[in-house]
């Protein structure tokens, strides 16, 4: 074998460059499938369901706890909290994201995804004149009344009611939506509390 030394300047340091690269480009990888895998990953992907195609004007609703507010201290060292623990649920750990958050009046289609850790469901209701949404009054078995309620997705990886959208599973749901606002909200135990609502409006 010849003495690195033997070997002219130039192709010792396109190796070396080229060896820098590799090790790099590897590294990289290594970090992204950690940080994929890592429990205190805040949010995950949703895991492909066979969602058909959706009437109507079509809303993504996203359900997401934050897995790094519920770990550690807060939870006497136990990496999550369960759904009968939800008087220790706080505002900011969950939450629901729509988009778009205005549709046209008619068949709306809501294709809803649970990128969290807990089972989540979404509940559409309708908002009085002045109301905020965030506002209802919670009663002591963690929920909002649904009185007036439109529809709602809580099952895994089908239309219409279940018993909740699995973690990294989807469900979904068509209406027709007069003109009007609404509130979307997760009425499992606490996660209203926990911050789970977003406003639709339809002009």
């Amino acid at each position: 074998m010849r003495p690195l030394a033997s070997f002219p300047r130039r192709r010792v340091l396109l190796v070396s460059a080229a060896s820098v690269l590799v090790l790099s480009a590897l590294s990289t990888a290594a970090l992204a499938v950690t940080a994929k895998d890592s429990p205190n990953h805040s949010q995950r992907a949703a895991t492909a369901c066979s969602i058909p195609q959706l009437p109507g004007a079509v809303v993504d609703v996203r359900l997401t706890d934050l897995h790094s507010r519920m770990g550690g201290s807060m939870m006497d060292g136990r990496s999550l909290m369960t759904q009968d623990e939800w008087p220790r649920f706080r505002a900011g750990m969950m939450s629901v994201t729509a988009t778009p958050t205005i549709v046209a009046a008619g068949r709306v289609s809501l294709r809803v995804a649970n990128t969290g850790y807990l089972a989540h469901e979404l509940v559409v209701l309708p908002l009085a004149a002045g109301q905020q949404p965030g506002r209802r009054v919670v009663a002591s078995e963690g929920k909002v009344d649904e009185t007036g309620s439109l529809g709602e997705a809580s099952a895994s990886c089908s239309a219409g009611t279940g018993n909740g959208i699995a973690a990294g599973s989807s469900g979904w749901l068509t209406l027709s939506l007069p003109a009007g606002r609404y509130e979307l909200v997760c009425n499992l135990a606490g996660h209203y509390l926990a911050g789970m609502y977003a406003e639709l409006d339809v002009p």
